[in-house]
């Protein structure tokens, strides 16, 4: 029986633990980009401390001096607890999992052992940045297969991107964004079925990049890529990282099905050497220990899209948000404000807010923002009036 994530621990929302003030002082790229009179909603980071176990995980690894280089299963043992749990899925062998650095250098290299270079990978925008990036810089050509009605897989775009992607005879993959980002879609398993069906059809690998995973929204069930039928051939990658806020604490998994093994024996054994061995005890800790964190977390999240659609009704109501179903994103249509193809610059110029522009995110980011949720209720608040007076 799948677990209730959303159920109340008891654990404070982490959402609501620190001040501005307190934000301010820290040093990564989310609060160091731009200059103290912009208020951050953009990168990917929330505004959190960390999950009580996972910092005395690594506080008592700094205290032993463990901090050496990763080794064991450990990590994967956790992630598959996590799943029977939270997924009601038995389907992680440890045996066909490797550690990897993060998840988008997972997917560079798992693309590295199923395509080579000048190989088409298709994505379906708009959709995260890196996509493109790390399979450009990998030597790879991207092919768009954008989203259709409601921000969802559109199976007729997807085979015609696949039928492109293999004329010749050519070796193709398909980078699959599940929960997507930056719409929240999570996508059914017959919706995933249908892409296993379509991958095998025609040939092309999937490689799923599964890293929003445990921020699902109530009533809402991730479906794992390679718990469906036809994905034997799927490769995935998940990771602690975005649920528990560990994106400086690097590690992630790479993950195999059944006739994707011998792929994965593939990887080189360097890569292993990737990860933080700190991370790998972090994240371990986040999945074993800090559940109730998370539920906490997921409920402030599901509080702060509340908090944003009524936001944005009083003070925005020309401006169309996404209604998302996972990740600690917001995606907002701006295009009725008038604003151009990039209105996060207008926003940024007028009202000192910073929000990812949409147009890095391909096919159908012109005209829209991508704005991180994962805040205070005032933050958040103190933001979207900001939006509003940057078109006074």
């Amino acid at each position: 029986m799948i677990s209730d994530p959303h159920a109340r621990t008891g654990e404070p929302d982490p959402l609501r633990a620190l001040g501005l003030a307190q934000l301010r002082r820290r040093t990564s790229m989310k609060w160091r980009t731009y200059p103290e009179d912009v208020l951050p909603l953009w990168v990917a980071e929330m505004d959190v401390p960390l999950a009580a176990p996972v910092v005395r995980a690594v506080t008592d690894a700094l205290a032993l001096g463990d901090t050496g280089y990763p080794a064991g299963t450990a990590y994967a043992e956790a992630l598959a607890a996590f799943a029977a749990e939270r997924w009601d899925w038995d389907g992680i062998a440890v045996e066909r999992t490797a550690i990897v650095p993060d998840v988008m250098l997972g997917v560079v290299e798992m693309i590295k052992l199923v395509t080579g270079p000048g190989d088409p990978v298709i994505v379906n925008p708009p959709v995260y940045p890196p996509f493109y990036q790390f399979v450009t810089h990998m030597d790879r050509r991207v092919v768009e297969a954008p989203l259709g009605a409601g921000l969802r897989v559109d199976p007729a775009a997807l085979e015609d991107a696949f039928r492109r992607a293999t004329t010749g005879g050519g070796r193709a993959a398909f980078l699959l964004c599940s929960p997507h980002n930056p719409t929240g879609t999570v996508h059914t398993a017959g919706e995933l079925a249908a892409v296993a069906a379509l991958a095998e059809r025609y040939g092309v690998r999937v490689v799923a990049d599964e890293i929003h995973a445990p921020l699902v929204t109530p009533g809402v069930t991730f479906v794992p890529y390679l718990s469906v039928p036809g994905a034997a051939r799927g490769l995935s990658l998940m990771s602690a990282s975005k649920g528990w806020n560990l994106a400086g604490i690097k590690a992630a998994l790479a993950l195999a099905g059944p006739e994707a093994a011998g792929d994965l024996a593939g990887l080189p054994e360097e890569v292993s050497h990737g990860p933080s061995h700190l991370g790998v005890i972090a994240h371990t800790a986040a999945l074993r220990e800090a559940t109730g964190w998370l539920d906490a977390l997921l409920a402030g999240l599901e509080a702060n899209r509340s908090l944003l659609a009524g936001l944005l009704a009083d003070h925005l109501p020309a401006l169309r948000p996404h209604p998302a179903e996972a990740t600690y994103l917001a995606w907002l249509d701006c295009r009725a404000l008038g604003l151009g193809d990039d209105p996060a610059q207008v926003f940024l110029d007028r009202g000192r807010v910073a929000l990812s522009s949409g147009l890095p995110f391909g096919t159908g980011g012109a005209g829209h923002v991508r704005l991180n949720l994962a805040t205070s209720p005032e933050i958040l608040t103190e933001g979207v009036r900001r939006m509003a007076a940057a078109l006074a």
